[in-house]
């Protein structure tokens, strides 16, 4: 039984998701958390990981860890997209099945699913079509963790489970406009036109796409869940259910920051997916839901946002 002492090493604690998962803890009394960054435990080294769960035995490994980036980054290094991610979560869930981990709980991503699934997309439809080519590397290693964890329950009968969040956001997220996803870019975008006189801001595509967000302590908060519960299945959807166009998120990320000039669509740059919702309801049915709508959530982002703001100067726009 998992109790407030068990032992929990969280893989990746010091990333968005990682962060808010610990922070929950802590908050909720658990007192026996294990992390480690990168340059003390690499993930990728089989033999380290194997030495680490010899020596610190934890009770329940979460695995947060990932090597990850936008469609640039995908397309320009597919090899390691694919390699460091199987590397790194191979030897997680081979190190927990030896040392006879009770609980693990694998975090993924919503492009597991075929690019062109019906919507909203339900866990059945995994491996029933071809992947979006730009980040299928990492879907097909997030896929392979699935089925390793899909092999342990069913070969072992251990409770092992998988979490697919839909887009992510929150305190400790990425605002670097090069590498960051849409939310936190539109947020230092808004912001920076805001303090240079309310200038025009500019953004990719019609805005008529739609796309769920959930914030990161919602996604923290349905780890507890799968922590604290046996789950019957092996594969879990975690969103709102819930979804916006691209224009309705940027009008209200300006009403959050306070800006009051022109929003202005590049329609000559890509729109993506058209729409990428989430069928929640088996994790509605167990009786986890998120509790952060997406105005209180981007008000508290932006709140971070603004108390970190010197760590972003750098980057800041030319």
């Amino acid at each position: 039984m998992i109790s407030k002492e068990s032992k929990i090493y969280i893989a990746g604690h010091r990333g968005m998701v990682g962060s808010a998962i610990w922070r929950q803890l802590s908050e909720q009394g658990y007192t026996n958390l294990i992390g480690l960054s990168s340059s003390e435990l690499d993930l990728k080294d089989q033999k380290a990981v194997a030495t680490f769960f010899e020596t610190e035995k934890p009770d329940v490994v979460i695995d947060a860890a990932a090597k990850v980036g936008g469609i640039l980054a995908n397309n320009s290094y597919p090899y390691q997209f694919l390699m460091e991610n199987m590397q790194i979560q191979n030897n997680l869930i081979d190190a927990s099945l030896k040392n006879d981990v009770e609980k693990f709980i694998f975090l993924g991503s919503s492009c597991i699913y075929p690019k062109l699934a019906p919507q909203p997309l339900k866990e059945d439809y995994l491996l029933t079509n071809s992947l979006e080519p730009t980040n299928e590397w990492y879907a097909v290693a997030k896929i392979t963790g699935i089925k390793a964890v899909e092999s342990i329950r069913k070969q072992f009968g251990k409770d092992y489970v998988s979490l697919m969040p839909t887009n992510l956001y929150g305190t400790h997220d990425n605002f670097d406009l090069n590498t960051s996803h849409v939310l936190p870019a539109m947020i230092r975008k808004f912001h920076e036109a805001k303090e240079n006189g309310h200038a025009p801001v500019t953004l990719w595509g019609s805005g008529t796409p739609m796309r769920e967000f959930l914030f990161v302590d919602d996604m923290a908060a349905s780890v507890i869940f799968a922590l604290e519960n046996r789950l019957p299945e092996h594969l879990y959807n975690v969103g709102t259910g819930v979804d916006l166009t691209i224009k309705e998120l940027a009008e209200l990320i300006q009403k959050v920051t306070g800006h009051t000039g022109e929003i202005l669509w590049d329609s000559e740059k890509p729109d993506g997916t058209p729409r990428k919702l989430m069928d929640v309801s088996k994790m509605h049915e167990l009786g986890w839901k998120h509790k952060v709508d997406l105005e209180n959530g981007i008000a508290r982002t932006y709140q971070w946002f603004l108390e970190n703001i010197n760590n972003f100067k750098e980057m800041k726009m030319s």
